[in-house]
């Protein structure tokens, strides 16, 4: 989108960089609605900072199709904000604890508030297992950008985490994401996005959070992000 061109010298090189900051899990939550709140933050060297806020609302459409819709906001060095957009998230579970590993479809539609600049559609597989108190996820998306009268190629993205259940209003983790650029030649090392920091996760009464610290690159350039996430579920 060209709405992202203002943001190319600082993001990672893809169309959804809400997915580069925040993990796509499996889960149920069948008639459960919830209030969404996400915020990251990019700290480059000698450069500016980029931050993004996000709000949405979520619901637990069955016990296998979770759907949230939001919208984003993209600011420099703390001013400068702009709304960037809608997007619309529907994940599928596909199995439910009858194999090993936990299988769920992600696929999510976004919308550039400038309707001239088209939108971006991501898709891939959400995989999750548990062993004995230990969450394992692993994720990969293909995102493709659809301009208005523009050819884009489709993007490759990664994420995986590892979390301890420990207490449920605190588990600690670690979290990690990337961008290889395009799904079939990918890009120099150097130019490739890699970030993976520690990670904390609860929930108390009805809000559940997380939090993570990343340390890599973003589009080949060394940055350290921070990233939290609350859910007022009800």
């Amino acid at each position: 989108m060209k709405r992202l061109l203002v943001l190319a010298a600082f993001l990672p090189q893809v169309a959804f960089a809400d997915t580069g900051y925040y993990l796509v899990s499996v889960y149920d939550m069948a008639g459960q609605a919830s209030i969404d709140y996400k915020y990251w933050n990019a700290h480059y060297k000698n450069s500016r900072n980029v931050a993004s806020p996000e709000i949405g609302f979520a619901y637990g459409v069955t016990p296998r199709w979770y759907t949230e819709l939001s919208t984003q906001w993209v600011q420099f060095d703390g001013r400068h904000t702009r709304n960037t957009g809608l997007e619309w998230q529907n994940d599928f579970l596909l199995t439910q604890g009858q194999y090993d590993v936990d299988v769920a479809l992600h696929t999510t539609v976004e919308r550039a508030r400038n309707r001239d600049d088209g939108y971006a559609v991501e898709i891939g597989p959400v995989l999750q297992a548990q062993v004995w108190r230990t969450q394992i996820n692993f994720n990969l998306f293909f995102q493709r950008e659809m301009d208005n009268g523009e050819q884009n190629d489709t993007e490759l993205v990664y994420q995986w985490q590892v979390k301890q259940r420990w207490k449920s209003w605190f588990s600690p983790g670690l979290q990690g994401f990337g961008e290889v650029g395009k799904w079939n030649d990918w890009l120099p090392a150097k130019k490739q996005g890699h970030r993976a920091g520690p990670a904390f996760f609860g929930q108390v009464d009805h809000f559940k959070y997380e939090a993570a610290y990343l340390f890599g690159k973003n589009s080949g350039r060394a940055a350290n992000s921070f990233a939290m996430r609350v859910q007022y579920i009800f």
